[in-house]
């Protein structure tokens, strides 16, 4: 999109209706919810010039590690680990809210507004034996509005419902790290789908070659998938909508975001502030309890093959060279964990201490939103339970859970160079093509940030910390020889050792530290042009560098 920059500021700048049977997979939605306005009208009494904070991990979190460093095994920040032994009185209590939303889907008044049609077919066909939900970014079962509508749609025609999975032997950057995550929580979601008489298939290959066949083998009169904005997923819904049979509705529901990402905006937004007040107006109507997904009555009829997970494991392409992180464990039971201990120990710190890395301040979650093996939605419901003690902590982090994660997911889903130096503005490509000469202080190559081998302590562990990921990518545009090499660089890297790598929050990271998506033009300076700089000295000011820094490597503390 061409947009027109702002003047160089002068400040310092481092700084888803149910119960009705019907034939038609999609069809209009009731408004339903409760109010938020008190985020949304403090929200808009925010002051543009603060709102930059943390763009990674969207609810300030602490990442799971830069592990690129000479293949360490490092934990996230403040090296917190998800407490043993799953969930206390939060997993109870989210069980008793789902049944007072409803007893199941089939009662609640599903928000049809969540659906879209992706195919021509609207209708399933008569003598259907089965509705399938193709699980992809959201890998989960409870508190997931697409498998909620594709049991509304079983319960509604008494039919079996099929959960499958398409496992391919590779993705973009993705290693064993983020390969075993994803893999030991679908563990987690076939045991569930079990106990719950729901099928779960694990399907190996690429769904185009393997979802069509399966629909047709097990006479699937619908299919329901959720919602990624990136251009791989994208094209991986397209090509199933060709190969699927004609007679077979495909439908999308967003999963991921509370507001639909196609309702939140139907452009690309400039930054937060002209998104916020979208999503907040559309809040009363989303931000909804979730009904249970609930043990379905009409089972598959034939006997479902057991996964063997070793095998699938064995079966992937993929590098097993970054080895997989012990800090995190993966599944929704240690995600809701992970939660719980975020609102009893860490989000009375949230609203302001979640730039210092050296606070245990953070939420932790973004593995686990990343694979969508915890809602979104439900971490907000339950962190909202704790505004009247907590008002600061709660408003900052709906604004980076819910603002600021929709916000990437917009930039990603209308702008198809959200991974290249051309989806910027116009005014930060003109910038950083005027300064792609200027001489560096520093030139490193791949290699040596890969292994952190700069002349910087507090660069070589910044990755660790959702604010200091902003200075870790700023750097490398300083260091490296063009624009282009340096968002090259800074995506392999987070997408290779971070365990929310090719993400949307990712992309849009390092697309505005380096890029400037989502800002403004800045005072004018060598090698960043208008782009907002970050540098050591700015770091000094607003926290303990030498703590951090002696924290991860005691022998090269220049503090």
């Amino acid at each position: 999109m061409a947009e027109k920059p702002g003047k160089p500021r002068k400040t310092k700048d481092e700084n888803g209706n149910a119960g009705k049977r019907d034939q038609k997979v999609v069809e209009g939605g009731r408004q339903a919810g409760s109010s938020s306005g008190r985020e949304a009208k403090a929200a808009r009494k925010q002051e543009p010039g603060k709102r930059e904070t943390t763009l990674w991990g969207s609810s300030g979190d602490e990442l799971s590690n830069t592990g690129a460093r000479k293949k360490r095994r490092l934990g996230g920040g403040d090296a917190v680990t998800s407490p043993p032994g799953g969930v206390g009185g939060l997993a109870s209590s989210i069980k008793e809210s789902r049944l007072q939303a409803g007893p199941s889907v089939k009662e609640f008044e599903f928000n049809k507004k969540r659906v879209r049609l992706i195919s021509e077919a609207v209708e399933m066909k008569d003598g259907s034996e089965g509705i399938v939900y193709w699980m992809s970014r959201d890998q989960r079962v409870q508190d997931n509005w697409a498998l909620l509508y594709a049991q509304h749609l079983a319960l509604s025609h008494e039919l079996p419902l099929h959960v499958c999975f398409c496992l391919v032997p590779r993705f973009l950057d993705a290693t064993i790290r983020h390969f075993g995550f994803m893999l030991r929580g679908l563990e987690e979601v076939a045991k569930e789908c079990a106990e719950l008489n729901i099928s779960f298939h694990l399907l190996t290959g690429y769904a185009k070659d393997v979802l069509p066949e399966f629909v047709q083998m097990r006479g699937a009169g619908g299919v329901v998938t959720d919602f990624s904005p990136l251009r791989v997923p994208l094209q991986w819904v397209q090509d199933v909508k060709e190969r699927l049979p004609r007679d077979v509705p495909l439908v999308q529901v967003d999963a991921h975001n509370i507001v639909p990402c196609w309702v939140a905006s139907e452009k690309q937004e400039y930054g937060a502030r002209t998104i916020r007040k979208k999503i907040h107006d559309k809040l009363s109507e989303y931000l909804t309890e979730f009904p249970p997904v609930l043990r379905h009555p009409h089972g598959a009829g034939c006997e479902v093959e057991a996964v063997d997970w070793e095998q699938a494991r064995s079966s992937l392409e993929v590098d097993r060279s970054v080895k997989e992180v012990d800090w995190a464990r993966p599944g929704t039971e240690e995600g809701l964990a992970m939660l719980e201990s975020f609102i009893k120990e860490r989000l009375k710190l949230f609203g302001s201490e979640r730039n210092n890395p050296n606070r245990p301040a953070l939420s932790n979650l973004s593995p686990w939103f990343h694979f969508g093996q915890v809602s979104v939605q439900r971490a907000v419901l339950e962190v909202r339970k704790c505004g009247s003690k907590h008002w600061q902590s709660v408003h900052s982090f709906v604004e980076e859970a819910v603002v600021r994660r929709e916000l990437a997911d917009n930039f990603c889903y209308y702008n198809k160079n959200y991974d290249r130096v051309e989806g910027a503005s116009d005014w930060a490509r003109k910038t950083l093509q005027d300064h792609a000469q200027d001489e560096r202080s520093h030139l490193y190559s791949r290699a040596q940030l890969e292994e952190g081998k700069t002349h910087d302590p507090l660069w070589n562990a910044a990755q660790m910390h959702g604010f200091l990921r902003m200075y870790w990518a700023k750097k490398i545009l300083e260091w490296t020889s063009c624009p282009e090499e340096a968002l090259e660089t800074a995506l392999y890297l987070n997408d290779r050792y971070e365990l929310d790598g090719r993400d949307p929050n990712g992309y849009v990271g390092c697309m505005w530290s380096i890029c400037g998506i989502h800002d403004q033009g800045w005072g004018e300076r060598p090698v960043f042009g208008k782009i907002r700089f970050m540098n050591y000295a700015g770091c000094k000011r607003k926290f303990d560098v030498g703590q951090f820094e002696r924290k991860y490597h005691p022998e090269k503390s220049t503090v």
